[in-house]
């Protein structure tokens, strides 16, 4: 339809003037018509649409792929629909504006905008409604593999790799979680699975290869996967969450895929994610890097494998290719100064790799010498430690959550390099310096440092072991040693705040710039002889000049000046530990008057001063364990918060006044004694209060060279709760029974030893145990029995079976012995009897389901032939099954 009017023609301006007038004119006269038509053309488009998605549906569930002609129309009809959207919602406004019955409009210039919006809209709306589609999917083309960069394979690691491609190949296996440390490898080896997939793709649709940084989210991981298989088109893009998992889950669950997930903080909930549980879905696998075994039992992996540092031989193979031949042959003293270099990255390829690289370029023996030096001193200024090792590794100190935690891992920086921690000592002074709660008991807060240090061992921060006596210990590696002491020092601004000078041989103490911001010093394992002057540590808090695990050489401190802890206000911890030739302390130790901890523990001190005693108001663990030639603790009453008292092996004289003073102790929690035997024995062990609180107990006399007669006819009696009581041990006593009362209980015993007694004839007690683990049981000549029958009689009625979590078995020379207990015993725990010289033991008690059970079930051990040939077994199927797994340990008679 023209103007209602028309303007004559005389100038080029006036026809586009009136061109764009009859056009918007026309736009806006067609305005409700197009709107009706743009409403119903789109419903039209959307129903098409639809039906064409679900017929989509069909055929990628056939296996098929969609065309990507009909993806971008997809992606065109969801831009369409949403300016379709914005045009009506505006309808209203617009119609609104229109007078004369719809021929004009109040504002001419917007109803043109609008008028030609909705007239162009109409028009695409038209075309992609007309488009028509014979075909939307096709036979799916497979995506190569997507090869990741790599270095050359690491040396040493070639059997790591093959074992990793086993294991995931295996039929049963869907996920499989690698763990290490910061540096070790994790990456690379799962690269290198990767890669081996682009030449052989073992029958999967998709492998896909997603890096997961520690602040990564579970949207970012799933718009990952939905990129690498195909699903990321405008589509997806106008999803929500929900749908988006629901779309990638139907996808995924069609298809065979391996996963790759590197370097996961936490637990990647799949479902979340919209793949699929590889566990339950055949023809899938997930495997995934992690720091953190934790990480891999929450993903559900049974059986986590663990990367570890280079071997020596490997780790110098693996530092010569980054040195270079050039480098290592421009002078024949370089080798011998590489090997000792790359033994201080302690086997870590990352360390091995920078700091070899950093030394290619090195042809003088002077800066291979001055490199060691550095390495030794002060490590975080090598070059390359600051800006590329040390970062990486703070990740690993970052993700743990809890502050107690890292100050934990900070803590054991200040033991020497390879030192074997002792878990119980490292958690009784943390428990001292605050670092774990103390406040509602010493067994909940150890149970507490038990917790930490197992969440510093599962994050690869520490690594966990035994050490030669048994006890659990830790160890740092140097290099996660050296992020700790970096982290420490405040990333190196402030070395003199945490002063380690552990192990390194000095003869006198370190000479410090500001003393006033030393909060931390440890000269633990050195041969420093005097401690002299007055140095001015306000705040110092710990101060440790033990022996750290097991050094060379004993510390070798003799005296301290009396002014030395003149200015220690803050002083927290102080071991002076292991130093055999320290035979006094010095009185200015009573200007401690922060002190909770002193350990002086293997040293020579004869007495604690009175005054030292009276002014330690604070103190609440004392270690006095070892000392053997302590000749008194009187005054020890004064120290009235005192929680930790440890006396084991310090033979001193007790008295009635000693058990006296210790019954005062109202806050003592934990107590570890020896005792010779004497009158005042009796006495101890009628103490209720005392015995509930002791954790270690010796009992020793020489009956041969000096016989005490007093226990001859008495025998020890045992008449309260001793439920605190771990390590029990009799040595050299004559005694006719250990007697036990009626309420007498043994709920922490774990260890028992009984030597060289004689008289004793059973140890019934034993009943009362039941998480007893070991027992050794040598050189009593009149024992017959381990459990006596009638003896036993009344708590066999209750249904107490013995030795239910008893690991080891000792019998070692006891010649009347018949019976260790009169019928079969499951002993689910055990795993090893040894016996030597008991030729009345004729009959064990086992039957054919006794003992651990499976690959490392348990064994008899014995030194005579002629002893098992006699033992008479429970039936033929007991016989077979310990005859089998017996071990002769020397082929002597008895």
């Amino acid at each position: 339809m023209g103007l209602p009017f028309s303007i004559p023609s005389f100038d080029p301006c006036v026809n586009e003037v009136s061109e764009w007038l009859e056009t918007s004119v026309r736009y806006i006269l067609n305005l409700e018509k197009n709107l009706v038509d743009l409403e119903r053309t789109m419903e039209e488009l959307k129903a098409k649409r639809d039906d064409l998605s679900r017929r989509l549906t069909i055929e990628e569930g056939r296996g098929l792929q969609r065309l990507a002609e009909f993806e971008v129309w997809l992606n065109r009809v969801v831009i369409v629909e949403k300016e379709v959207s914005d045009i009506l919602y505006d309808r209203d406004v617009q119609l609104q504006r229109m007078c004369l019955f719809g021929f004009c409009s109040m504002s001419l210039l917007s109803s043109h905008r609008y008028g030609k919006s909705v007239f162009l809209t109409l028009g695409k709306v038209e075309e992609l409604k007309n488009k028509e589609f014979n075909v939307i999917a096709a036979q799916a083309q497979t995506p190569g593999v997507e090869e990741q960069p790599l270095e050359p394979i690491i040396v040493g690691q070639e059997t790591m790799l093959e074992k990793a491609w086993k294991h995931l190949m295996e039929d049963g296996v869907g996920i499989m979680g690698i763990y290490g440390m910061g540096g070790v490898g994790k990456t690379t080896l799962l690269t290198q699975i990767n890669n081996k997939f682009s030449n052989d793709r073992r029958g999967f649709d998709y492998v896909i290869w997603v890096v997961v940084s520690k602040d990564s989210q579970m949207e970012e991981i799933q718009e990952e996967i939905a990129e690498k298989v195909g699903r990321n088109g405008e589509e997806w893009k106008q999803m929500d969450r929900r749908q988006k998992t629901s779309c990638l889950f139907k996808f995924l669950k069609e298809k065979s895929f391996v996963l790759f997930l590197d370097d996961i903080w936490e637990k990647v909930d799949l479902a979340e994610i919209g793949v699929p549980d590889p566990r339950k879905q055949k023809g899938c696998k997930l495997a995934f890097t992690t720091r953190s075994v934790d990480v891999c039992a929450r993903m559900g992996v049974e059986r986590p494998m663990e990367v570890q540092c280079l071997a020596d031989n490997d780790a110098f193979d693996f530092f010569q290719t980054k040195v270079g031949e050039t480098t290592l042959g421009s002078d024949p003293g370089i080798p011998e100064l590489a090997r000792e270099v790359a033994k201080k990255c302690c086997g870590l390829p990352l360390a091995l790799k920078i700091i070899g690289e950093t030394m290619s370029s090195k042809t003088k023996v002077q800066e291979w010498r001055h490199a060691i030096h550095v390495l030794n001193s002060y490590a975080a200024e090598f070059f390359g430690m600051d800006d590329k090792i040390l970062p990486l590794l703070k990740y690993s100190y970052d993700s743990l959550k809890e502050e107690d935690v890292k100050s934990c891992l900070l803590y054991c920086a200040l033991y020497p390099e390879d030192a074997e921690i002792v878990k119980d000592d490292l958690i009784e002074q943390l428990i001292c310096e605050n670092i774990i709660d103390g406040s509602e008991g010493i067994e909940k807060a150890e149970d507490k440092g038990y917790d930490i240090i197992g969440s510093l061992a599962r994050a690869s921060l520490l690594m966990e072991g035994e050490d030669d006596f048994g006890r659990g210990v830790v160890r740092m590696h140097d290099v996660v040693r050296e992020m700790a002491l970096w982290i420490a020092s405040e990333l190196g601004t402030q070395k003199e705040a945490f002063i380690v000078r552990a192990g390194v041989g000095l003869r006198e103490i370190p000479k410090v710039k500001n003393w006033n911001i030393v909060r931390r010093m440890s000269l633990m394992d050195n041969r420093i002889v005097h401690l002299v002057g007055s140095p001015e540590c306000m705040e110092l808090t710990t101060f440790l000049m033990g022996l750290g695990g097991y050094g060379s050489f004993w510390n070798q401190l003799e005296d301290i000046s009396s002014e030395f802890f003149n200015y220690m206000p803050k002083l927290v911890v102080l071991d002076l530990s292991r130093n055999r030739s320290l035979s006094e302390l010095p009185e200015g130790i009573s200007n401690l008057v922060s002190l909770r901890y002193l350990n002086l523990s293997a040293t020579s001190i004869r007495c604690l001063p009175k005054k030292v005693l009276q002014e330690l108001k604070k103190l609440i663990h004392l270690d006095l364990e070892n000392t053997s030639k302590l000749e008194s603790i009187a005054g020890i009453s004064s120290l009235y918060n005192l929680k930790v008292l440890k006396l084991r092996g310090s033979d001193f004289p007790w008295d009635l006044d000693t058990v006296k003073e210790l019954e005062t102790l109202e806050h003592l929690e934990i107590l570890t004694t020896s005792f010779n035997v004497s009158p005042t024995l009796e006495q101890f062990l009628s103490s209720l209060r005392l015995m509930s609180r002791t954790r270690f107990l010796r009992i020793c006399d020489n009956f041969e060279t000096s016989p005490n007669r007093h226990l001859e006819s008495t025998g020890i009696s045992l008449l309260g709760s001793m439920d605190r009581l771990r390590e029990f041990r009799i040595m050299r006593c004559r005694i006719p029974e250990i007697k036990i009362g009626r309420i007498c209980s043994f709920l922490s015993l774990v260890t028992v030893s009984i030597i060289g007694c004689e008289s004793l004839r059973e140890l019934t007690f034993l009943m009362f145990a039941p998480n007893l683990r070991t027992l050794r049981i040598a050189g009593i000549k009149d024992i017959e029995d381990i459990i006596n029958k009638e003896k036993a009689c009344e708590v066999e009625e209750s249904g107490n079976v013995p030795f239910q979590k008893l690991n080891d078995l000792s019998l070692e020379y006891l010649p009347k012995l018949k019976n260790i207990y009169w019928s079969p015993v499951p002993f689910p725990c055990l795993e090893e009897i040894y016996v030597w010289g008991c030729p009345n033991l004729k009959k064990l008690p086992l039957h054919s389901k006794s003992g651990k059970q499976g690959v490392n079930g348990c064994i008899i051990r014995y030194k005579s032939p002629g002893w098992i040939k006699d033992v008479e077994w429970e039936d033929q199927a007991t016989k077979l099954r310990f005859l089998s797994s017996s071990c002769l340990e020397e082929d002597q008679e008895e």
